[in-house]
């Protein structure tokens, strides 16, 4: 009978698989306990940090929009149409940021637009 054959052998390496299979749970369960024993939490400043990358949002995508739209207006004042493209891009990119962008996070946090 070889040594790894033997009945205690498998009964060991069977205990030590499910205690690695159990061990995560075990961990996590441990630690749950302590988080529900947490109070409530004060989200303010949370909100005041959204809110200024709110402000941010909107007021990157007013700039991104200006500078597309005065880099279009420079290129078709010039008569190069196809160059103007380019700008009128970025001046949607830049509206996208202002409403979306702003929009997304407001709705994050749930403020008013």
């Amino acid at each position: 009978m070889s040594q790894n054959s033997h009945p205690r052998n498998w009964l060991i390496q069977g205990v030590l698989h499910i205690g690695r299979m159990l061990l995560p749970a075990l961990f996590a369960l441990t630690f749950a306990g302590v988080a529900h024993a947490q109070g409530t939490m004060d989200f303010s400043g949370a909100m005041t940090l959204m809110s200024t990358f709110k402000t941010f949002a909107m007021y990157a995508g007013a700039v991104i929009c200006l500078g597309g739209l005065i880099f279009a207006g420079i290129r078709m004042m010039s008569g190069r149409f196809s160059e103007a493209v380019p700008g009128l891009f970025g001046a949607l990119f830049g509206a996208g940021v202002l409403g979306w962008g702003a929009g997304w996070i407001g709705s994050l946090t749930g403020q008013s637009m």
